[in-house]
């Protein structure tokens, strides 16, 4: 299996990084990623389409959909699993067309949502859901830029280190969840003939 991809989001990706990666590749995220809930994002688009000035620069940025559970005492944060990125869909061309690089969620995007990162040269990661304190251990300061009466929803930038997701749709639209859903028929015939054989041999 190839090494992880390292990225730094402390400043834009470079176009380069992004062009080479590939569905179903795994990455490993270093520096400054915002986080992004319902409400939050709610809040953006709101702002918005107002066009009022937005509390954050989304040009550039990494966004993480993840609701952080309270800290308990001496860590940085609480419990930071991936939350379903669908939830959010309605505001992904919005993020995507105001600039945004990636954003880290889980679950399966289809049709215009996923066709909106291709649209905008963006990618789409997944992080392992189930997780969330281990995926905390990579996340070296947490701090609340907007919306802070939201609670969990409201706007952290994070300060991550190595933090592991895999592509799932890179920018030429390639799709891990349908490329790996088509590995699986393909394969199919092979293993019903591995199991005939098995059972004949018996």
């Amino acid at each position: 299996m190839a090494n992880p991809t390292a990225i730094m989001a402390d400043r834009p990706i470079d176009d380069a990084v992004l062009d080479g990666l590939r569905a179903g590749d795994s990455v490993e995220i270093t520096g400054r990623v915002l986080t992004l809930r319902d409400a939050s994002a709610a809040r953006i688009a709101s702002a918005a389409n107002l066009g009022q000035r937005l509390p954050v620069v989304l040009e550039g940025q990494v966004l993480y959909a993840v609701g952080p559970s309270p800290a308990k005492p001496g860590d940085v944060i609480g419990s930071a699993g991936p939350t379903t990125t669908s939830r959010m869909s309605r505001y992904l061309p919005m993020l995507l067309a105001a600039g945004v690089t990636a954003i880290i969620g889980k679950g399966e995007l289809r049709g215009h949502d996923a066709a909106a990162f291709v649209q905008h040269g963006a990618i789409y990661l997944a992080a392992v859901g189930g997780l969330g304190a281990l995926l905390a251990r990579h996340i070296e300061a947490a701090t609340v830029v907007a919306y802070e009466e939201l609670g969990s929803e409201a706007l952290y930038a994070l300060q991550v280190r190595a933090f592991p997701a895999v592509v799932i749709i890179d920018r030429a639209g390639r799709n891990h969840h349908e490329i790996a859903r088509a590995q699986w028929r393909r394969d199919q015939p092979a293993r019903h003939q591995a199991g005939e054989r098995k059972t004949h041999g018996a």
